[in-house]
């Protein structure tokens, strides 16, 4: 595939690939997404209503 490297060891195994940037940026793209996706699973979920609403106090403790 044009604008892939790979990196393998002393076996011959794959380790790591390179990917040129102006041939695949949307790819790196996709795969930057999912990374962080990944990162976050582990992080509290909030409801848009949840969030509004705490946006909407912030908002009212500037104002004051």
């Amino acid at each position: 595939m044009k604008g892939v490297s790979y990196l393998v060891d002393e076996a011959g195994n794959k380790t790591a690939v390179i990917l040129n940037l102006r041939d695949h940026r949307r790819l790196w793209e996709d795969i930057h997404d999912r990374l962080l996706i990944a990162s976050r699973q582990g992080e509290r979920r909030e409801s848009l209503a949840q969030v509004r609403k705490r946006l909407s106090r912030r908002a009212a403790k500037a104002h004051a």
